[in-house]
């Protein structure tokens, strides 16, 4: 996951998927979501998810950048869903977060 954001693979490729990193793994997607919900407890699609959120949240203290960019960078379609995402998973939308420092 972190070469997936490191190497700018979102820009190209969107948002990893499950399939995507199962194969970087060498790892049937099944498998690699079996793994995932033991080692973590957590859906392999949830996993991804909050890393996304992760990478998300050092992004978005860029004031260079406005939060359509980062949705972007994170290889996300629509601002609009990364903001709804966001909000899911923090409780709060990106704008919010990015004002609490």
């Amino acid at each position: 996951m972190n070469n997936y954001f490191s190497a700018e693979r979102s820009k190209t490729l969107g948002l990893p998927s499950v399939a995507y990193c199962a194969s970087e793994l060498n790892l049937s997607p099944n498998y690699f979501g079996d793994l995932m919900k033991k080692e973590t407890g957590k859906s392999a699609q949830e996993y991804i998810q909050a890393k996304v959120i992760d990478v998300a949240k050092d992004k978005i203290f860029d004031r260079e950048k406005s939060i359509s960019e980062v949705a972007y960078e994170l290889g996300f379609k629509y601002p609009q869903h990364f903001t709804r995402v966001f909000k899911q998973r923090t409780g709060m939308s990106p704008n919010d977060y990015r004002n609490l420092n």
